[in-house]
């Protein structure tokens, strides 16, 4: 079962996007899972699955349990059907990540993106360049639109060709033809 905590809560801006982030009592921070899923796309049962995956023990090590927090309220919020069930940011980065493998292009653009701006901040703390949050989000969601679209026309051609394969295919089966049968083989009994 997951522990019950009270957190609080702040909007978060990654880039475009405002998602709503936790602070729990020991200074750690956690994103709902629902929210995780949504940035990249998904809904929240991909995460939850993602959870019980032997994806998340290979990412993250066998040793390693998911510890989801459930967070209560804000003192001010009504309660019923306000809890959360929250991730850890190491979690969120590792979901991502293998959604990013996957091909899943929202989020490969997004960690594109994070992955970009962690080294940029570096780069700025070794340079002494000083940037506002407001001035890291737009670059973040410029980064994020542009990667997209790169993205998008870079895998254009593999979806279109997948697409084509998968035409003529269907067209050499309704024709009675194995598309993947070795020529000069034995015909497979009906």
């Amino acid at each position: 079962m997951t522990e019950s905590v009270r957190a609080v809560r702040a909007s978060v801006q990654i880039g475009s996007l405002t998602i709503d982030g936790f602070m729990l009592p020991d200074g750690s921070y956690r994103m709902s899972q629902t929210q995780a899923a949504e940035c990249v796309g998904l809904s929240e049962r991909n995460a939850r699955e993602f959870l019980q995956s032997k994806a998340l023990k290979t990412l993250l090590g066998e040793g390693y349990t998911p510890a989801t927090s459930e967070i209560e309220p804000d003192a001010g919020q009504v309660r019923g059907g306000s809890r959360i069930r929250a991730l850890p940011l190491e979690i969120v980065g590792a979901y991502w990540l293998w959604q990013a493998a996957r091909g899943n292009k929202t989020a490969l653009s997004l960690v594109m993106s994070l992955l970009t701006e962690t080294l940029e901040r570096r780069f700025d703390a070794a340079f002494g360049v000083t940037r506002t949050e407001t001035e890291r989000n737009e670059l973040l969601s410029q980064r994020v639109q542009e990667l997209e679209q790169d993205i998008r026309e870079a895998f254009w051609v593999d979806d279109e060709a997948r697409s084509e394969r998968d035409y003529f295919e269907r067209l050499l089966r309704e024709n009675g033809i194995d598309p993947w049968r070795m020529p000069g083989g034995e015909e497979e009994p009906s």
